[in-house]
């Protein structure tokens, strides 16, 4: 897996309004009605990134916000797949 290139993740976060790009990772926060939904959703987002393989770090806090972060550890950076990643975070939620 390539890591991408500055200029490269510019041009991706551009088409990714409700994420934000912080030390080499991408970001985005979702809110919900309570604490469950905010578990449920964990769930779900832990189903899909075994699927592909692809893990984030997912924090819940202030009891029903949860942010997702994305990066590619093994190349220390963001790759295709934290942007394909965030693409089908962004069509399911």
């Amino acid at each position: 897996m390539k890591k991408l290139t500055t200029d490269e993740i510019d041009l991706r976060i551009k088409n990714r309004s409700k994420w934000k790009l912080f030390e080499n990772k991408i970001e985005r926060d979702f809110v919900f009605a309570n604490f469950m939904e905010g578990v449920e959703f964990i769930n779900k987002v832990a189903e899909l990134a075994e699927e592909r393989d692809h893990h984030p770090d997912i924090c819940l806090f202030n009891y029903r916000n949860v942010r997702i972060t994305l990066s590619t550890h093994s190349v220390g950076g963001l790759t295709d797949n934290d942007f394909n990643l965030a693409e089908e975070l962004d069509k399911r939620f």
